[in-house]
């Protein structure tokens, strides 16, 4: 089955980016800002080129991994940057080769709740893995569905923790976005 990325934009936020396999998630990328393409116009003006989606423009039966389910998606990231409430435990994700501990560090993931904050410990517990605070911090380090799987909700036991390669201040401004004090 063919790969669609679709982009998206959050004001404040920069360009994101979905993949999905029809309407499987196989990876998301938080929104960062992007260079400004600009190319040049004949007369020697720069031209900035709009964010465009690649969701195909074809419309098929609703449900069936074309357009219309995945237009569904993208405005919920939209609003969830601009700072409402939003829930993504009904997508799908590609969690093909995962172990039974990875899959229960998922599924204790999509269960903190929007503005809440957990340890790592406390999610190892949740998990049913006491004990393994350090595996699931290795889980959230290589966590490729950011939002859906809310590794910016696992704190350390004294202070925020680490979040990859965007740093603390985009784990802390997501935090905030949720209303946690930090």
């Amino acid at each position: 089955m063919p790969v669609t990325r679709v982009a998206y934009a959050a004001d404040g936020w920069g360009e994101g980016e979905l993949w999905f396999e029809g309407t499987r998630l196989v990876w998301h990328e938080l929104p960062r800002p992007r260079p400004v393409r600009t190319h040049p116009h004949p007369g020697g003006v720069q031209s900035r080129l709009p964010l465009r989606s690649t969701i195909p423009r074809k419309r098929g039966p609703a449900g069936d991994g074309t357009a219309p389910s995945l237009q569904k998606v993208v405005p919920r990231f939209e609003r969830y940057f601009a700072g409402e409430p939003v829930r993504f435990d009904d997508l799908e994700l590609d969690l093909d080769g995962l172990s039974p501990f990875q899959h229960a560090i998922a599924n204790a993931l999509r269960k903190v709740p929007y503005g809440e904050v957990v340890s790592y410990g406390e999610l190892a517990r949740i998990a049913g893995h006491p004990n393994a605070q350090r595996a699931a911090g290795t889980f959230c380090a290589h966590n490729r569905y950011p939002l859906v799987l809310p590794c910016h909700r696992v704190v350390a036991a004294k202070g925020l923790g680490a979040y990859g390669s965007l740093g603390l201040d985009y784990k802390r401004r997501l935090l905030e976005l949720e209303g946690v004090a930090v």
